[in-house]
């Protein structure tokens, strides 16, 4: 495997969630870059063999907007 997916999404509580597409991978943080540290942290920790993690960790952000008609 050479990349991973991560859905972020912002939580309703406050700041952001990453969940993994396909895998059971999941984190939280207040804020971008301390979610992008979580992420990389995580990903590291459910690929301990390095030969077997992902290179590249792709993030892909989700973010629902209402607005009047």
């Amino acid at each position: 495997m050479t990349e991973i997916v991560f859905l972020i999404e912002e939580d309703p509580d406050g700041g952001l969630t990453a969940r993994a597409i396909g895998h059971s991978i999941f984190t939280q943080a207040d804020d971008m870059d301390a979610l992008k540290e979580m992420v990389r942290d995580a990903v590291r920790c459910h690929f301990p063999d390095e030969s077997s993690r992902p290179k590249l960790i792709r993030l892909h952000s989700v973010r629902d907007e209402v607005i009047a008609a």
